[in-house]
């Protein structure tokens, strides 16, 4: 092997199978053929010093010294070998460069529309981005795709996106858009903006921080007010803006069907509640309740009331009120009780009644009763002295030892203290009917 071929192994890095690096300092994809400018120069110092590195023949003095002045010698094969190496370099000179130039390529690389052409020697867009430190995130747009192929002469485009908060006709959305100013983002989503309020320009800009906005497009709202129809166009943010533009006030307790404060929705029709209103005071009883005792003064089946009792009295407040001339029910809106009710107390008997004789027991005292009565234990004659079943006076009443009048004392009572009236008097308390006793 020839000194030139050793000095050919003696270059950085052999032939390029890995080791080199780039002028940065980061690796080139193998394999690899070093740049033009190092390659030659390693191997032009490798041939220029060919002379000095050659064995000497066998003709040489020791030294390898030439005389001075001695005729050159006739060309012989060994000058064939000095001209391989070099014709070795060009080949390999010239097949480095084609690779060389094969992987370098010419780019054009937009950034959220910044553009600007380079070189590069990355295989995929990929490759390129993290080349060139650009962070791409999760809504950001990159065409072609993250691991398309890069070839010379492509164009590489980021867009980033941009977070929009906004509030269309009162729906709040939370939306990413690469468009860059209102107008673009408005246009990508499909709202229509002609005619639309918007809470910005529609030539604002959209930073990498994004925007909040707020657009009310035209609407159709019908408003039904004093028997007539109010169709308006309109972006307004309320029902009651939208009312004003329409032309129609509201006064007093006037309303509307859906609360003045809502968004109004397209095609909406909203009714116009005329209210006219006033307040009536009312006085209203209480009823009493009514308490009862156990008395055993009293015989069973005796009542006794200690205490009638007495309704109470509370005064209401009404408020009345006509929805476009018809009365509505009348709503209370106050109460104040202005007397109290009292108690109604009634005694109850429990003392056994005592035993009466066979011969009164034995007398048909439902055929006097009928005669006197009718059989009626309320009935009461035309002058209101006599009352009950027997038809027997207050004074008598008590006598034999009732409460209260016998018209207010059960039918069981009233027999029992008649036969005792019996026993005393016979039948001579009953001129007309006391016949009747004995069937």
């Amino acid at each position: 092997m020839s000194n030139s071929q050793g000095s050919h192994r003696g270059v950085p890095g052999g032939l390029g199978w890995g080791g080199a690096a780039r002028p940065d300092g980061r690796p080139y994809p193998a394999p690899y053929t070093p740049t033009v400018p190092a390659y030659a120069a390693a191997y032009a110092d490798t041939v220029d010093a060919g002379p000095a590195l050659r064995t000497p023949s066998a003709g040489t003095p020791p030294g390898g010294a030439r005389q001075a002045g001695r005729r050159k010698a006739p060309d012989r094969p060994d000058g064939l070998r000095r001209l391989l190496p070099q014709a070795l370099v060009v080949a390999l000179l010239a097949g480095g460069t084609s690779a060389f130039v094969a992987s370098d390529k010419a780019v054009r690389l937009s950034v959220d529309g910044t553009p600007r052409t380079l070189h590069t020697f990355a295989g995929t867009v990929d490759e390129l981005l993290a080349e060139e430190h650009v962070p791409v995130g999760a809504h950001d747009l990159v065409t072609p795709g993250h691991r398309g192929a890069l070839a010379d002469g492509d164009a590489v485009t980021v867009r980033y996106a941009r977070p929009l908060v906004l509030t269309l006709d009162g729906q709040h959305h939370k939306v990413w858009t690469t468009a860059r100013t209102v107008e673009a983002a408005l246009r990508r989503l499909g709202v229509r903006a002609e005619g639309a309020y918007l809470s910005t320009s529609r030539f604002t800009p959209i930073s990498r921080h994004g925007l909040a906005l707020d657009v009310r497009t035209e609407r159709t709202v019908t408003f039904m007010a004093d028997g007539r129809e109010h169709t308006v166009r309109t972006n307004a943010a309320t029902v009651a803006e939208a009312l004003d533009e329409a032309g129609i006030g509201l006064q007093g307790q006037d309303t509307t069907s859906v609360p003045a404060g809502s968004f109004p929705r397209d095609g909406q029709t909203v009714t116009v509640l005329r209210i006219a209103g006033s307040t009536e005071v009312r006085e209203e009883p209480i009823a009493f309740r009514t308490r009862k005792t156990l008395d055993p003064t009293l015989f069973a089946g005796t009542e006794s009331v200690t205490w009638p009792g007495a309704a109470g009295l509370r005064r209401v407040t009404y408020e009345l009120r006509t929805v476009n001339g018809v009365g509505q029910k009348p709503r209370k809106v106050s109460d104040e009780v202005v007397r109290q009710p009292e108690t109604r107390i009634v005694r109850i008997g429990t003392r056994p009644h005592p035993g009466t004789s066979a011969a009164a027991d034995g007398l048909d005292w439902g055929g006097l009763a009928h005669c006197e009565s009718g059989g009626h234990a309320a009935a009461v004659d035309e002058t209101g002295g006599y009352g009950g079943l027997y038809q027997l006076d207050g004074q008598t009443w008590h006598a034999l030892g009732g409460s209260g009048l016998p018209q207010y004392a059960p039918a069981g009572e009233q027999t029992y203290r008649a036969k005792r009236l019996y026993m005393q008097r016979g039948a001579s308390p009953w001129p007309l009917c006391g016949r009747r006793l004995y069937g």
